[in-house]
């Protein structure tokens, strides 16, 4: 797709667009996107950047969230945070620096930790004596380091002990919107970087039984949420022991499927135990007067949903929006062509915008008369926009708009007392058929092997394969290190019927899913 072509005219850059030169107008040329057959990593990369979604910052690993991309993680984020608050969670917020002394009380999850945390040392700067700017001050030593934020466990469940002293604080439902900082020596924006955005969970309840509930609860929340709303769908399973986060008794998770066949893990919701509770001496007065240590969970979802929305519907002609998430659901655009019929155009397009408003859709009139039609065009099927309206002097003649859809690129021209109801309906439409493609892509690339010939062959054509397993760390390991192939999960509603372990040829209790990720 060719957003632009481009000519000097006076020496400044100038538009053109079907043939016509438009009032000169300075910008950066635009090439055709890299597609995903030829470079899948390059096509995603080109798309996050071209469609304004993000750019890489002047610190190592860290990203700039641009407006449009951040105004799809507000839409994320509001329909989540809807979510939890309907299961009985409330927001709160902890701090962004953790004494370094918390993450030693709990000794599987410092092991998991250690070597992505950022470490501060000291609290002052002061100026460089040699004129050469500022430089830490050595007198400014922190007594204790403070470790920034990778995840909140021990920081909370400190708190928690001064919240909680009998089964009637329980339970305890709270969720946090953060930043968070895991240092990264390979990123990629969205999918991994040094900070990033999330939202995490940490619940604390009197029982094994009620703590297991809700991380089971919460898995099957996220599930709906990329199923309903991103229309991506998802395995839901448990990780497998050495996979699990660390400090937790089990994890849940969700796997999608991207379109090159990879996975990538969309969110996980965690079983704690007691580890933590026991960890900082977190305890409540029972019924009967005894004294028991609380029960936890944990669960987050991150700005990595952003990369798996790219991943699982854009196309070659740049970004692809599940209409329930686009924060333009649909865009108006005005086809000028001079005099007096602007005047009949913009009143026609300004009482749609209206129309489609009051319905409660998020739409956009774009009247910026600094740029062509055409352009439009081209900049609204980058940014992935569902349904694009256009309206010319004839339609406005004709009582008539045209509707050009972003999915499948079809166009239709309606009458325009109609409009509201086919736009509507097309909405649902694109949004369902989101979902129903990408699920029989999942589908399709979903296989049983059963011997390790199989398996390797399978890989290389990429997608989830159903395989069984010893059930020992040790093949776990040899398989990832021979292929790269990691245990996605133990699917909830996977095969449990016995085999025979594809690489050790051992006895196996059931199917797991393996695949290459992101």
């Amino acid at each position: 797709m060719l957003r632009a072509r481009l000519t000097t005219v006076g020496g400044v850059f100038s538009r053109l667009d079907v043939g016509e030169v438009q009032t000169p107008y300075q910008i950066q040329d635009m090439a055709k996107l890299t597609s995903r057959e030829q470079d899948y990593s390059k096509w995603y990369n080109e798309i996050v950047v071209e469609a304004d979604l993000a750019q890489h910052s002047d610190v190592k690993g860290c990203m700039v969230i641009k407006p449009y991309g951040f105004a799809i993680w507000e839409r994320m984020k509001e329909v989540l945070d809807g979510k939890f608050k309907d299961t009985g969670h409330v927001n709160a917020y902890f701090p962004l620096f953790i004494p370094k002394s918390y993450l030693s009380k709990e000794a599987a999850h410092v092991e998991g930790f250690a070597k992505e945390c950022a470490v501060v040392t000291h609290y002052r700067l002061k100026n460089d004596p040699d004129g050469e700017g500022v430089i830490v001050d050595p007198e400014a030593k922190l007594e204790e380091e403070l470790i920034v934020r990778p995840t909140s466990e021990t920081i909370i469940w400190k708190t928690y002990k001064t919240w909680i002293q009998s089964y009637r604080d329980l339970p305890l439902l709270v969720n946090q919107w953060a930043n968070v900082v895991r240092w990264e020596m390979r990123t990629r924006l969205f999918l991994r970087t040094t900070e990033f955005l999330w939202q995490e969970g940490h619940t604390a309840h009197a029982t094994k039984a009620e703590a297991m509930e809700e991380a089971e609860k919460m898995l099957h929340v996220y599930a709906d949420f990329a199923e309903g709303w991103m229309a991506m769908p998802v395995v839901r399973g448990v990780k497998s022991e050495s996979e699990r986060f660390a400090g937790a008794d089990d994890t849940f998770c969700i796997e999608a499927m991207m379109q090159d066949g990879k996975a990538l893990q969309a969110g996980t919701s965690h079983f704690l135990g007691q580890n933590f509770a026991k960890a900082f001496d977190v305890t409540y007065a029972t019924k009967d007067g005894g004294k028991e240590f609380v029960w936890a969970s944990s669960w987050g979802v991150s700005t990595r949903l952003m990369g798996a929305l790219i991943m699982t519907h854009s196309d070659d002609k740049g970004l692809v929006v599940p209409p329930k998430l686009a924060p333009i659901e649909a865009v108006i655009v005005p086809i000028q062509k001079g005099g007096e019929a602007n005047e009949v155009v913009n009143t026609a397009c300004e009482k749609l915008r209206d129309d489609l408003k009051a319905t409660g859709l998020r739409v956009k009139l774009d009247d910026d008369d600094t740029k062509r039609s055409g352009w439009k065009f081209a900049e609204y099927e980058l940014k992935g926009v569902p349904v694009r309206l256009a309206i010319g002097p004839r339609d406005a003649e004709n009582g008539t708009v045209e509707v050009a859809r972003r999915d499948t690129g079809e166009k239709a021209f309606i009458p325009a007392d109609q409009i509201v109801a086919h736009v509507q309906n097309l909405l649902v439409e694109i949004q369902d058929g989101l979902l129903e493609r990408a699920r029989e892509r999942m589908e399709k690339g979903t296989r049983e092997v059963n011997t390790w010939e199989e398996f390797t062959a399978g890989l290389e054509e990429g997608g989830f394969l159903s395989a069984h397993w010893d059930g020992t760390a040790e093949t776990e390991e040899r398989i990832k290190k021979e292929t790269k192939a990691t245990i996605r999960c133990i699917p909830l509603q996977g095969d449990t019927t016995p085999g025979t372990c594809i690489r050790t040829g051992e006895p196996s209790a059931r199917r797991v899913l393996f695949a290459r990720a992101y």
